[in-house]
């Protein structure tokens, strides 16, 4: 006859068990993340225009409360595209978005605002080692968020024009909400 031996159960140690599998997933209900649709971009002076891709997120968006949400996530600065490859090319140099030693742009939440049918993110944007404040304007539309900001490409050390003013690029975001 084989004996089956027995496991003792510390009951000390179920409620951790039955919050994990039971209400960890509540607290969760309601969040969605982010899916890339596209980032454009509009560097005004030179009147170029661009993508900028391979998304990362580690986002969590309740569209009941934003105030619970969190906007956190990068792009490589190797996917930026103008659709002049030589020029791509120039700007993922040493000179400018230096690539090699930046590989991607960061950006993080730091407080989240609703303003009657828009969702204002402030956060810190860090590119090529230099971090600063950004203010990203969302509205959301049809299961998506559709955002705008602006800044300017030398406050993150990337001169490309001599004057601060001429280094004012308009971003454009469109993210799909997934649940």
């Amino acid at each position: 006859m084989t004996t089956i031996p027995l496991k003792i159960v510390d009951m000390n140690k179920i409620p951790y068990a039955l919050l994990l599998t039971f209400c960890v997933p509540l607290l969760l209900l309601g969040q969605q993340s982010l899916k890339l649709r596209e980032i454009n971009f509009v560097f005004e002076s030179k009147e170029v225009a661009g993508t900028i891709g391979d998304f990362r997120s580690v986002s969590k968006i309740d569209i009941d409360d934003f105030s619970n949400a969190t906007f956190e996530g990068s792009v490589s600065t190797a996917s930026l595209k103008t659709g002049n490859f030589l020029r791509d090319w120039s700007l993922k140099g040493r000179k400018y978005f230096n690539e090699d030693d930046y590989p991607r742009i960061h950006f993080k939440s730091t407080g989240i605002s609703e303003i009657e049918d828009t969702i204002e993110v402030e956060g810190v944007l860090t590119m090529k080692g230099n971090s600063n404040p950004l203010s990203i304007i969302f509205k959301q539309e049809n299961g998506q968020l559709i955002g705008s900001a602006t800044l300017y490409t030398s406050d993150y050390g990337i001169q490309i024009k001599k004057k601060r003013v001429e280094n004012k690029v308009r971003i454009a975001f469109v993210f799909d909400l997934e649940e």
